[in-house]
């Protein structure tokens, strides 16, 4: 049936719209501080923990090619119910005691379990979709993640209301151990039952891009309009809920489509295509299994991989850091952590996005590079970085919706980057040894805004320290200014040294 791939998109999209778990990191960072009575460079240590279980996501991509694909969200659903679902025990008081030691392990857990899903997600557009189409339907489906943080606070706001959403924070943690779950049920049957290839996918593209353009820009308007949010109590986040869900309309249109004898001569023809890819991918698989470690051996040895990686590093990596710190960044400054928290959300869904229709109906030989558009938007996120020593709140929102929206959009066109680059017959492995900089960069950065942090700080009375005003994070705004404007020079130097190659393989 001609719905089955866009039936995938749509649980795909759930899938991604939840699998950001660490991104809402921030809204209970400050109460799980004083719950733990440490300090903001153990906190920091914590945030580390979780994107340092990044550094085993190539196992996922390893499982992919020797397990059934269905598998693979089960397996992430299942180590992230464990690791969130015990913190949230402890949080409960159900669980009395709870080390710091393993606090950091449970994390290192639950970012590892991020991995498995964004995998599913990628190895299912492959599969489901021709390849010219891959980039337009990665960058849709991928561009839900930013709107993770949206969704959890909505969820929030709907089980127990906005002000306990507010005060109890224990729910985030609930939410992040039993929702990837949930939804991960309702992927495995699709992506089990995988066959077709549809060749003409512009008209529901398109349709899917005006869901989230409008589900993007309500959920903008929710966050910088507060009369809006004050005036419908819960019903602004049953609404974001239910635009988040509408994508399934695609798939019952191809299902009208299909059942009025539209659909017969498009099955036959996917049937088709598919045959011969399911064939050639399982070559492959056979042929990366044997040559795997020879693979990343000569990944690592090119020049390009590394100046990939520190852009990325300086870049996409260094904004995610920044939103790891909003909890504290808010609370410094005196401004709603969930305001500014929204902000960073709803503007990386955009950017992500924004990748997505330039990837599916651009002209191919007006088309920018991808790694020319990566240089773009990091002269933006250095700028932006610069604007945050204003004291102005003003300055301090639209620099998080820049960083939101640049960090948003290289972290999506990264996919497409790494498959340029590097070759699609790895790419699992391959983009997963990009990534791996993440914990890098999150140790580090966040270890420069930690110690600043602890050192104008005062003490909380419960071992951790606390700090307000400008002074908390000027210092490291000028940092990471200086390094993501290094990122941005290095960007320019990727740039000049893979157009040429691009615009040939465009011809």
């Amino acid at each position: 049936m001609s719905a089955l791939p866009w039936l995938t998109i749509s649980t795909i999209i759930w899938l991604q719209a939840i699998a950001g778990t660490n991104t809402d990191f921030p809204a209970y960072s400050s109460e799980l501080k004083s719950r733990l009575h440490i300090t903001q460079f153990k906190l920091n240590n914590l945030a580390v923990a979780s994107d340092a279980g990044k550094l085993l996501g190539w196992c996922a991509g390893l499982a992919a090619k020797r397990l059934p694909l269905w598998a693979v969200p089960a397996i992430g659903a299942a180590l992230g119910a464990v690791g969130y679902g015990v913190q949230f025990l402890f949080f409960c008081r159900k669980i009395t005691s709870l080390s710091y030691t393993q606090f950091f392990f449970l994390n290192v857990l639950n970012g590892n379990s991020i991995c498995w899903l964004n995998v599913t997600g990628y190895r299912s557009v492959m599969r489901q979709f021709l390849r010219k189409d891959h980039g337009a339907v990665i960058a849709l489906t991928t561009s839900y993640m930013g709107l993770t943080v949206n969704i959890y606070l909505a969820l929030a706001q709907v089980i127990v209301g906005r002000k306990n959403a507010v005060s109890d924070k224990s729910v985030y943690l609930l939410l992040n151990a039993v929702t990837p779950a949930a939804v991960g049920l309702l992927v495995m049957p699709t992506v089990a039952a995988m066959r077709e290839k549809p060749r003409d996918v512009k008209a529901g593209l398109v349709i899917m891009f005006a869901i989230a353009g409008v589900t993007g820009a309500y959920a903008v308007v929710d966050t910088m309009v507060p009369a809006v949010r004050r005036s419908s109590g819960i019903w602004t986040a049953t609404v974001l809920l239910v635009m988040v869900a509408v994508v399934i309309v695609v798939p019952v249109w191809k299902v009208g489509e299909w059942v009025i004898g539209r659909g017969g001569e498009e099955e036959r023809d996917g049937g088709d295509v598919e045959g011969g890819g399911k064939k050639a991918e399982e070559t492959a698989v056979e042929a990366v299994k044997e040559e795997n470690v020879q693979e990343v051996w000569e990944l690592v040895k090119r020049v390009n991989f590394w100046l990939y990686f520190m852009v990325y590093l300086c870049g996409a990596t260094l904004g995610l850091v920044f939103g790891n710190n909003l909890g504290q960044i808010s609370e410094s400054r005196g401004v709603s952590d969930q305001t500014l928290l929204s902000i960073y959300s709803a503007f990386g869904f955009f950017g992500r996005l924004a990748t997505a229709p330039l990837s599916a109906f651009s002209r191919s030989k007006y088309k920018i590079s991808n790694t020319g558009a990566i240089a773009v938007l990091m002269v933006f996120m250095s700028v932006s970085f610069f604007l945050l020593l204003s004291s102005r709140n003003v300055c301090l929102f639209v620099s998080t919706a820049i960083i939101g929206l640049g960090s948003g959009a290289i972290s999506s066109i990264a996919v497409s980057v790494s498959s340029e680059l590097f070759g699609q017959e790895n790419f699992s492995v391959n983009h997963n040894i990009v990534i791996s900089n993440i914990p890098i960069g999150s140790f580090l950065f966040g270890s420069i805004a930690a110690l600043i942090y602890d050192k104008g700080g005062v003490e909380g009375g419960r071992g951790d320290r606390l700090c307000f005003g400008m002074e908390c994070y000027s210092k490291t705004f000028m940092i990471w200014g200086f390094i993501c404007s290094f990122g941005t020079i290095l960007s320019f130097v990727l740039y000049s040294r893979t157009r040429n190659s691009f615009v040939s393989r465009r011809r």
